[in-house]
């Protein structure tokens, strides 16, 4: 058979200093090229030839070469600058460039076009806490504008900095254990520790805390690998496996964050009833209040050899969903990963993984699973090893009585395999005019099958667009709906226009506008219309006591300070 020629995708770490730097996914020599089924997949859908795919445009190669001024004064540079010593103030226009862009796809759109807006005056590396609270205090003092920053992996404009000020990257330096308890069953950490450094400590707790036994923290966003424990905490975020471990608001058991006003510190407890829990109202606030330095989470014993994984393969997404809530609400334990794909992301699922073409198509359609109809689950079931059992029991008789075919663990252990890996596809499709970008939502399980079809009508309403959807956070009482959008744009304008009609739908039928990305400034002229105005003005009088100059990450973030004009 002839072999199809391919792209020349790029296979090379960026060039330092490059803009292509600044926007790539991940590791800078880690690609991820889209294999042959899905390249085809695409020039069908997006009636695109081989000479499309000829030369690939826009790839960011080239140097940064912009000088932009800081406007910070000398005086307060100096100040900082004795404060944090050799190496904690940088105001290089690359640096401040770096601290100011996410992941957020229009960050990604304006720098492939060599735009650099919304930059913060210089960039600071703060050691420990106190340090932080040096930093707060003169800000709050001289009126300078503070954002603090993690991973940079936010995707929804949470590190621009529209006053300028300082970026605060506790990245660098603040990613130490503070407190290790193997009786509590917590440990605490430096908002700044990234994901795999936190489970490789905990999973060695034996050697390096002298534990009986190893332990894991749970939480597995898709930004693991790339984000931190503050940013986690901040943003409200949801692991892979959070149907069984839950969102981090459900881990974090206390706090301490910087205000101007002051420091904020929860107690260590495993539940209290002293008033509103000032802990949930510092999840998700994403800088707005204050600096949050230090985490203490809930852990688990890590049992790797507990996991028992499943597929299956449902007639119809409706079937597929009664029964997902069946298993949800049968008080059978819950399913660690629990992944259900809607009939497209199915099938292109199914493309990805080889398991496609007439004979399987032949073979499934005679089960009644049809393409454009059937629906894939695939998850696993962690714990104590009975529980795992009965868990995966549970999922197979309900499965079953939904008319599903098993399809093995096999199907789970290649979405494993490559479950952190699936952004850097990013580069390689928009360096030939493909944007993929990502919306979510959180819904009840009456409103789920309607929020699905009206927010899918919307963005297959654009000619040529794919749009997968899946659910992979489950509740008794709903779920999440993640919508995955591929189509040929890049332009900026266009692209705010088209997420600007999904958020409006995600609305119009209901459901909450960020089951975990958060609000940032992408999503801000939303949330007023969704929370209402009460509930707005309790949060910006949180504000007001917090940071009455209003220097923390202010420029839209939340909405709390967004013009009236541009609440949608």
């Amino acid at each position: 058979m002839k072999t199809e020629p391919q792209p020349p995708w790029i296979h090379a770490a960026p060039p330092p200093g490059s803009w292509r730097s600044l926007f790539k996914w991940g590791a800078p020599g880690e690609f991820k090229h889209p294999n042959p089924r899905l390249f085809r997949l695409m020039k069908r859908a997006f009636a695109m030839g081989d000479e499309d795919f000829r030369a690939p445009s826009r790839t960011g190669e080239a140097p940064v070469d912009l000088a932009l001024p800081c406007r910070l004064g000398s005086g307060d540079l100096a100040t900082l600058r004795t404060l944090l010593g050799e190496g904690g103030v940088a105001t290089d226009t690359f640096t401040r460039i770096a601290a100011a862009s996410g992941k957020t796809m229009l960050d990604l759109l304006r720098l492939r076009e060599g735009l650099a807006e919304h930059l913060p005056d210089a960039v600071l590396y703060p050691r420990n806490r106190h340090e932080v609270a040096r930093i707060v205090e003169l800000c709050a003092r001289r009126g300078i504008a503070v954002t603090a920053r993690g991973g940079g992996s936010s995707v929804t404009r949470g590190l621009e900095c529209p006053r300028g000020g300082v970026s605060l990257d506790l990245a660098r330096h603040m990613h130490k254990v503070v407190a290790f308890s193997e009786a509590d069953q917590t440990v605490t950490v430096e908002a700044g520790m990234y994901g795999p450094e936190l489970e490789k400590l905990l999973n060695a707790a034996p050697e390096l805390f002298g534990a009986s036994r190893p332990f894991t923290c749970g939480h597995f966003p898709q930004s693991f690998e790339f984000s931190t424990v503050g940013g986690w905490a901040v943003t409200r975020g949801a692991g892979q496996n959070s149907t069984y471990y839950g969102k981090i608001e459900d881990l974090v058991l206390a706090q301490e964050c910087v205000t101007p006003a002051g420091v904020l510190r929860t107690g260590v407890h495993p539940a209290a009833a002293t008033g509103p829990d000032l802990d949930q109202l510092l999840l998700g606030s994403e800088g707005v209040l204050g600096v949050v330095t230090e985490i203490t989470l809930r852990i688990f014993r890590h049992l790797p050899g507990n996991r028992l994984r499943f597929g299956y393969m449902f007639p119809d997404w409706p079937r597929a969903c009664r029964a997902a809530r069946e298993i949800l609400q049968g008080e059978a334990g819950f399913p660690s990963v629990f992944r259900l794909s809607d009939p497209e992301e199915t099938d292109v699922a199914l493309k990805l993984y080889g398991v496609d073409g007439p004979a399987a198509d032949a073979l499934l359609g005679l089960r009644g699973l049809r393409p454009g109809k059937r629906c894939l689950l695939l998850g696993s079931s962690d714990g104590e090893r009975g529980y795992a059992r009965n868990v995966r029991r549970n999922v197979a008789r309900v499965a079953r009585r939904h008319g599903a075919l098993p399809i093995t663990g096999l199907v789970t252990r290649a979405w494993e395999h490559g479950r952190f890996r699936d952004p850097y596809l990013r580069e390689d499709l928009q360096d030939f005019g493909i944007l993929t970008d990502t919306l979510e939502c959180s819904v009840t399980w009456d409103s789920l099958e309607r929020v699905h079809r009206e927010v899918r009508a919307f963005c297959k309403a654009r000619p040529g667009t794919l749009c997968m959807t899946h659910m992979s956070h489950g509740y008794p009482q709903g779920a999440n709906l993640y919508f995955i959008f591929i189509t040929r744009m890049d332009a900026k304008a266009d692209y705010l226009a088209y997420q600007a009609g999904i958020l409006d739908a995600i609305r119009a039928q209901g459901a909450a506008l960020s089951h975990h990305h958060g609000i940032g400034r992408m999503t801000a002229p939303w949330i007023e219309g969704q929370l209402g105005p009460a509930h707005m003005d309790l949060l910006r009088a949180l504000k007001r006591h917090c940071d009455p100059g209003g220097i923390m990450n202010p420029g839209g973030t939340l909405g709390l300070d967004l013009p009236e004009d541009q609440r949608r």
